[in-house]
């Protein structure tokens, strides 16, 4: 995952944790935003559309627009409702939500 991005963690004294996105190590602040955290990992999307196959990314952060699904234990979830914890196995979705 690269780790440039245009986006920034709020809190740089957060304990790093390991987890994991499609096999790819990564840190991320343990009990901040999932999806915010992602994005300041600089990962640059987290499914693909069933449509058009473009690639999406968290979007309004608030639960509404679904653009930041992941898999997480076999569950698709939104990733803004979600907080880092210690040992994350995270997926990008298949089938439905990823065409």
């Amino acid at each position: 995952m690269p780790a440039d991005s245009a986006f920034t963690r709020l809190s740089a004294s957060a304990r790093l944790v390991p987890v994991q996105l499609d096999g790819a190590d990564l840190l991320l602040p343990d009990g901040e935003n999932l999806a915010a955290s992602l994005l300041a990992a600089g990962v640059g999307y987290l499914r693909h559309t069933p449509g058009s196959g473009k690639a999406r990314a968290p979007f309004c952060m608030m639960g509404a627009c679904f653009d930041c699904l992941i898999e997480i234990d076999g569950v698709t979830r939104q990733a803004c409702m979600m907080t880092v914890t210690e040992g994350l196995i995270m997926t990008r979705p298949k089938g439905a939500t990823n065409g």
